[in-house]
């Protein structure tokens, strides 16, 4: 039996969080009228989420030594394994999230330990033990070259990858297109937003899903936001309502998404609309406060809101 659910391998990052009067257009302007930090980073979201969830989870990360305490000590009040995470001297990796007054937001990334994060034969054996591995584009893509390899030799049993921004914002930090067309033949699950989809299959949403299905991918899912998703399990293709919040933050949404369909979809044995309507409630409970992990929900809060809904 593996040893544990789920292994997320990437980002964990300080997130900086700025609300502002408005989202500036170029050469414009805008006041901050709040600002906070919290421990943010898809592959740290995704992780939580499924610890919340009730899941055996471990995180493989690298972070820089100005973070690493601040970080680790989050993770591992959510009862995340942390023995696979590292630190060096360079800056931690961080985002900037800007705030507009209804919610909508601009994320800009920096800082250098994510994107020098690579893995060795101890990272991969401790992968191989978790039954579910998640990775991001925002992982370097040696990376993610190396997941990939792991599963097509097996050592990998089910492998999810978010194609989590479009590719000029991967360029020289991410996984490269060459990696992703490579990782289309053994990905298990492979979850994108609109805007990485438009950039990655040149075309709309339902470009992306006839794309992902002419490829063989197994499981898909192609997430629009509020517009909700379309999941594609094999040939079929389920589209997936999101639900209506009075939404404080959007951050995280996408991650709690991911970590529904995880959870219900792989994990368990859901089926493909009982687990997209899982995550999709998933992620509107997380927007009904600020900040990516300001209220994870658990498998019994989202069983209550479905109920409701």
């Amino acid at each position: 039996m593996p040893s544990r659910d789920v292994v997320t391998v990437g980002s964990a990052v300080i997130d900086y969080i700025y609300t502002l009067s408005n989202l500036p257009e170029p050469d414009g302007g805008a006041f901050v009228r709040d600002h906070t930090s919290d421990v943010g980073g898809v592959a740290a979201n995704v992780a939580s989420g499924v610890a919340e969830f009730g899941n055996e989870t471990g995180i493989i990360t690298r972070l820089g030594a100005d973070a690493a305490a601040e970080i680790t000590d989050d993770l591992r009040a959510r009862e995340i394994d942390c023995t696979r995470i590292r630190s060096g001297s360079e800056e931690s990796s961080y985002t900037l999230i800007l705030r507009g007054p209804g919610g909508e937001r601009m994320i800009i990334a920096g800082g250098q330990s994510v994107p020098n994060l690579r893995l060795d034969d101890r990272d991969i054996a401790y992968a191989s033990e978790a039954e579910v591995v998640f990775t991001s584009a925002y992982a370097p893509d040696a990376v993610v070259s190396k997941l990939v390899t792991a599963r097509e030799q097996g050592e990998i049993s089910t492998l999810v990858f978010d194609l989590a921004g479009p590719l000029p914002e991967l360029e020289g930090r991410g996984t490269t297109p060459s990696t992703i067309d490579r990782l289309l033949s053994v990905v298990d699950l492979f979850v994108v937003g609109e805007v990485a989809a438009g950039s990655y299959f040149d075309g709309g949403v339902e470009d992306a899903v006839a794309a992902l299905a002419r490829q063989g991918v197994p499981r898909a899912a192609v997430t629009q936001g509020e517009n909700g998703a379309f999941l594609l399990d094999g040939d079929t293709v389920t589209e997936v309502p999101a639900f209506d919040v009075d939404a404080e933050d959007t951050t995280g949404a996408g991650d709690a998404f991911t970590a529904g369909l995880i959870h219900r979809w792989l994990l368990d044995t859901d089926s493909v609309r009982e687990a997209g309507q899982f995550a999709a409630a998933a992620a509107a409970l997380t927007c009904t406060t600020e900040h990516a992990r300001g209220h994870l929900p658990t498998e019994a809060d989202v069983r209550a809101f479905l109920a409701n809904h």
